[in-house]
């Protein structure tokens, strides 16, 4: 049984940020300046999962670090937009070219650039120390914070829901 609110059975596609959503608030800082980002494994799993099984995985980040990118091309993720200025342009460009509907996209953000994305799509999710705002509008606030393990929860009710969760993809990398 699901705790969030919502029809999972249409979901297609899980759209994620970075940092407050896959690696936690607050990241040390390189000496040349660049944040090193938290990772949690059970995230990394169910991303992979989520690929594997077929889903549309994409990131959409203001940040612009090569160890993010590695990170998630090595889960299997395709679709990592770096840098980026307005997420919403970027979230656009994703369901243009892959032609997913607004209702088949879960989003996951913490913080006010992520608004307009989460007021797109069909379910918005926020972890737990997401920013107020982000709250209000979130249609499911997780119970754990970011970079806690914020996609592992939503990624395996989802799956749970669609019957991929035990499926013989699970137990494989």
């Amino acid at each position: 049984m699901s705790m969030i609110d919502y029809d999972l059975k249409k979901i297609k596609a899980f759209i994620f940020d970075i940092d407050g959503v896959l690696s936690r608030q607050t990241l040390p800082i390189s000496s040349e300046g660049e944040p090193l980002r938290t990772i949690n494994i059970r995230d990394g799993y169910a991303l992979n999962l989520a690929v594997r099984c077929g889903y549309g995985v994409a990131i959409i980040t203001g940040g612009n670090t090569l160890s993010v990118r590695v990170r998630y091309e090595s889960l299997g993720v395709k679709d990592i937009y770096m840098k980026s200025k307005t997420k919403i342009d970027e979230y656009q460009h994703y369901i243009s070219k892959s032609s997913y509907k607004p209702e088949e996209i879960i989003y996951v953000g913490d913080d006010i650039p992520d608004y307009r994305v989460m007021c797109e799509v069909g379910l918005a999710v926020a972890p737990l120390d997401a920013a107020p705002e982000i709250k209000k509008i979130a249609k499911y606030i997780s119970p754990v914070k970011g970079g806690e393990g914020v996609a592992r929860d939503v990624i395996e009710q989802v799956l749970k829901v669609q019957g991929h969760w035990m499926s013989e993809e699970a137990f494989g990398w």
